[in-house]
């Protein structure tokens, strides 16, 4: 998906989401854009992030994710622990995230600030349901990876967290994410934007 810093930052402003345009560099505005067709178990949604790089110039970088919950959990959540399978809800989550062990075995931008709002898909049945009461909570939303050596397919791989396609492509935001601590170290908290499709007219 080809977006410009302008682009993205438009649109969040115009739901009138918080930006970050400090004269700084990497002081990140991370964001997820979710497509409009709901179709489970595919890589077609994006991951991004706006920001100054060190000479000051904005930039744009977009890479292949999933925002929804993998087929897997779709069909075979635990009925004895959760309502549905989580499907986050659309929105800005503030400070909500910072660098920490995915499941204890890789940094990875993890759930530990705040809560987020998900949507509970009950049915058993590979349709996302994007709709219905939600509910907000500490449920360990994660944005983190699949493979290392990459996926096809959404699987097991996101049961409602953030997830990036490629090892690659995750480890070029981690990056980001520690050159904004090593430059700002007060900045130790990020926050993520879930963008609609239609949002970015």
């Amino acid at each position: 998906m080809n977006l410009t810093a302008e682009q993205v930052l438009r649109a969040m402003k115009s739901l009138g989401y918080k930006t970050f345009e400090t004269n700084h560099p990497f002081d990140l505005n991370i964001f997820g854009i979710r497509s409009s067709v709901s179709r489970s178990n595919r890589f077609d949604d994006v991951i991004g992030c706006v920001y100054r790089d060190k000479r000051l110039e904005w930039k744009c970088r977009t890479w292949a994710a999933t925002t929804d919950p993998g087929s897997f959990w779709l069909e075979n959540y635990r009925s004895d622990r959760v309502s549905g399978t989580a499907i986050l809800v659309p929105g800005q989550y503030r400070g909500v995230y910072k660098l920490d062990h995915h499941a204890g075995k890789y940094l990875a931008l993890c759930q530990r600030n705040g809560k987020v709002k998900v949507y509970r898909d009950s049915n058993r049945d590979k349709i996302l349901d994007w709709t219905g009461d939600t509910h907000a909570g500490m449920y360990g939303i994660n944005i983190h990876r699949a493979s290392l050596s990459g996926s096809t397919t959404v699987d097991r791989w996101s049961a409602g967290c953030q997830v990036f396609q490629n090892a690659f492509d995750f480890t070029e935001l981690m990056q980001l994410a520690i050159a904004q601590l090593t430059i700002h170290p007060t900045y130790d908290s990020f926050t993520y934007t879930l963008l609609q499709e239609g949002d970015l007219r």
